[in-house]
């Protein structure tokens, strides 16, 4: 096999070169499994034999995001930002570990740093991900035959793969993440992986919602997510995930991950709200995640089915670029046809702010400040824009279609779609 280093950027080597300078550095991770398995990954982490503080003391520019679990962010001189023509590269930097026992299935009890390159890739998931390069010789190291199993599409773990999950119960979603090999296509688990995974779900319990949003999150933006899905879906790991949501897996998803979370639950029997509302505790969604999600699913199919102008410029005017562009998403091709329907229409004459606000209309009524006041506002300036009315006495015309004083306002529809 080639030489790997000469794949790396001259920053890449310039970070390699000063750590090798002073102690032992090894390239890990992603960046080995991609780069063997013929991509051409950019992001480099780094394993080495020196301490936290010793690096600290190399680079000028650090942050220690994970010091005691021996994890430094190793930032360019300013010189190198230059030479790279890039301001946002970066290098996690590890020292070497050797974990020992983990007692709540998240995390180890202790964190030993070591010197030994071996010891550091035994404690790793699947034996993809543990190969390394070594940064003065250009060796690589792969113990567990990755090489292999990259080239047969295999996941499988290091060692025994129930005590690799047992260790860390995210390790079951990591798992099926791998799956997906991007343009190569799919990965398959092996069989002692797959049938550790099904007896090991209860371990996804100590995970943290956040972490495991993270990881569904990945699966859904990866390029084969629909075959990934229906694995999980399959070794039950959705319904562990998604405990208690009605989940629709046969679906053509769009890669964006809360909009692909709204489609796998497009069956669910709940409101827009309570769906959310669920979803968000589960998984900590964030406020605009779970907004996304109550909008998209009180929709259905049938609200494309009225492609009228009116409904159209409503549907422009009620709807933000970003909530349209859901719309498409979350509906695929028919969502994407409307979209272009609406886009063809003009923009209405008058624009789409309401030609009759409060004051004007507590002038022409005589209704004090309310929600009966609000409510007739709001269905105006709907007419106004269904309608395409040009001038404010076209509107105030419309007072005479209803009765204002004694209607339930709440009869009367405000700007929305659908």
């Amino acid at each position: 096999m080639d030489d790997l280093r000469e794949r790396l950027s001259s920053a890449d080597q310039w970070v390699l070169l000063r750590l090798c300078q002073a102690g032992k550095a090894w390239i890990v991770g992603g960046w080995v499994r991609d780069t063997v398995a013929g991509l051409n990954p950019h992001e480099v982490d780094i394993a080495t034999d020196l301490r936290p503080s010793q690096i600290t003391e190399l680079f000028s520019r650090t942050i220690p995001v994970g010091e005691a679990f021996g994890t430094i962010i190793v930032l360019p001189d300013d010189q190198i930002v230059s030479d790279s023509n890039n301001n946002n590269i970066s290098w996690e930097v590890t020292t070497l570990r050797s974990e020992g026992h983990y007692g709540d299935g998240r995390r180890p009890d202790e964190v030993c740093f070591g010197e030994d390159i071996l010891e550091d890739l035994a404690r790793r998931d699947f034996t993809i991900n543990a190969m390394a390069v070594d940064a003065s010789t250009g060796e690589l190291i792969d113990p567990y035959g990755g090489q292999d199993d990259l080239a047969t599409g295999i996941v499988r773990a290091v060692g025994d793969a129930k005590e690799r999950l047992t260790e860390d119960g995210l390790r079951i979603m990591r798992a099926f993440r791998f799956l997906d090999a991007g343009s190569m296509g799919e990965r398959h688990l092996n069989n002692s992986l797959s049938e550790a995974i099904k007896e090991n779900r209860g371990m996804l319990a100590k995970i943290s919602a956040e972490r495991k949003w993270n990881e569904l999150s990945r699966v859904f933006m990866g390029e084969n997510s629909a075959s990934v899905l229906n694995m999980m879906a399959e070794h039950g790991i959705l319904e562990v995930i998604l405990n208690g949501v009605e989940l629709s897996t046969d679906s053509i998803y769009s890669n964006q991950p809360s909009i692909d979370l709204a489609i796998i639950c497009s069956s669910d029997k709940r409101s827009g709200v309570e769906l959310s509302s669920f979803l968000k505790e589960s998984l900590r969604l964030s406020n605009d995640e779970a907004h996304t999600i109550e909008f998209l699913h009180n929709l259905k199919i049938e609200d494309l089915e009225d492609d009228s102008y009116s409904t159209l410029r409503r549907f422009n005017t009620a709807l933000s670029e970003s909530m349209q562009k859901d719309v498409a998403s979350y509906f695929g091709d028919a969502g994407e046809k409307y979209v272009s329907k609406a886009g063809a229409v003009s923009t209405p004459s008058a624009g789409t702010e309401p030609l009759i606000d409060g004051k004007r209309l507590i002038i022409e009524t005589g209704l004090e400040p309310n929600r009966r006041l609000g409510r007739l506002k709001g269905w105006l300036h709907r007419r106004q824009i269904e309608d395409n009315l040009a001038t404010a006495d076209e509107v105030l015309n419309l007072l005479e279609t209803i009765d204002w004083e004694n209607e339930d306002p709440e009869k009367w529809p405000s700007l929305s779609w659908p």
